[in-house]
């Protein structure tokens, strides 16, 4: 029941809340000024690693990806604050412990589907430009172009914590809020099953996406 929630939800049946978030942070836009460029170089981090990963990807296989980019994403992801923000409301309810281990589980599986995604290289280039600071954070442009020049546009928001600058949510179509994609998706999860239940699901679909692509 919970996996099937995960393969229901789309673009088109959320879209909606990707877009209306996108559109909140470009509501108060200015350049960057130097001392903001680290969220550049975050996200630029980021695409070094990704690439790498990328270039070596048939030798390292499904878990091979895996497991470099899992440390990646957890260094260079706020990861906390991504998990706070998609659960919700129900994060307030949460004990130490149970935020711990939802934390480690949605980053497990955001690892899982950049390995599976980003399974080859042919040329591509992950191009990173530039930022516009928001109330909420830092807005990173990127864009990845194929080799016919084809490019998809992905945009990420920045964040510093402690000094640090972290990737803290990415928008897919340079507007579609994976937050929000996931928040809805684990809504219905919590609702139904608790946030055992939403762990659990996290942990099973990173399973299955390793082993599946480790078939191919």
């Amino acid at each position: 029941m919970t996996m099937a929630i995960f393969q229901r939800a789309s673009a088109r049946s959320i879209g909606w809340l990707g877009v209306a978030l996108a559109a909140a942070l470009f509501l108060l836009p200015v350049r960057a000024d130097a001392a903001t460029a680290s969220a550049v170089d975050a996200v630029r981090s980021f695409y070094d690693a990704l690439l790498g990963t990328m270039k070596n990807a048939a030798g390292l296989g499904m878990r091979g990806r895996y497991e470099k980019l899992e440390p990646v994403i957890r260094e260079t992801f706020a990861l906390p604050y991504m998990t706070r923000m998609a659960v919700g409301p129900a994060w307030a309810l949460l004990a130490e412990p149970q935020r711990d281990a939802v934390t480690k589980a949605f980053g497990q599986y955001i690892a899982a589907t950049y390995a599976e995604n980003f399974d080859g290289y042919a040329g591509e280039e992950l191009q990173v430009g530039g930022e516009q600071r928001t109330a909420f954070g830092n807005i990173v442009q990127s864009r990845i172009v194929k080799p016919g020049g084809e490019t998809v546009t992905i945009n990420y928001l920045a964040r510093e914590e402690q000094g640090n600058w972290q990737i803290a949510d990415v928008y897919l179509a340079g507007t579609i809020s994976e937050l929000a994609v996931r928040r809805s998706e684990f809504s219905a999860i919590l609702r139904n099953d608790g946030v055992d239940g939403l762990i659990a699901a996290l942990n099973e679909k990173t399973a299955m996406l390793v082993r599946a692509v480790a078939r191919s």
